[in-house]
């Protein structure tokens, strides 16, 4: 039996290449981002709803903290955005990409039962788009 170490999830940390590009990606979806005063160019937080904190950190700044480690040829982090309609989430998807931003998957109507899409990042993490779709 694995041990169990109890602990409560406050902050999401997003490895990015470059933190401006990636401060004004994240403000097309709401999130207001102030940089930290003792690393300005490294690192960022953005409180959230529910005492959630998002950070972003550069691959400079992760290295700094965790020793030996790279960044991953592509992200390896999804973060999920929820939108009030599956029309909102068609919008939103092709706002993003008309203004450049790399698509991963078209929205789509998924057997879980939501309209769903995903977008890229600066950095290459995956950002999800997502809507209940209505009851049938």
């Amino acid at each position: 039996m694995p041990t169990t170490v109890p602990g409560t999830v406050k902050i999401v940390d997003v490895v990015v290449s470059d933190l401006g590009a990636a401060i004004e990606f994240y403000r097309r979806f709401g999130l207001e981002f102030e940089r930290d005063q003792y690393m300005p160019d490294d690192h960022a937080g953005c409180d959230l709803p529910n005492g959630l904190h998002l950070m972003l950190d550069t691959d400079e700044a992760r290295g700094k903290i965790t020793a030996g480690w790279t960044p991953p040829a592509t992200g390896r982090i999804f973060l999920t955005f929820e939108y009030g309609s599956p029309a909102e989430v068609d919008t939103a998807y092709a706002d993003l990409v008309g203004a450049g931003v790399p698509s991963l998957q078209e929205p789509f109507d998924a057997p879980w039962g939501m309209r769903y899409a995903t977008v890229a990042d600066p950095s290459g993490n995956g950002v999800d788009l997502y809507a209940a779709l209505p009851a049938s």
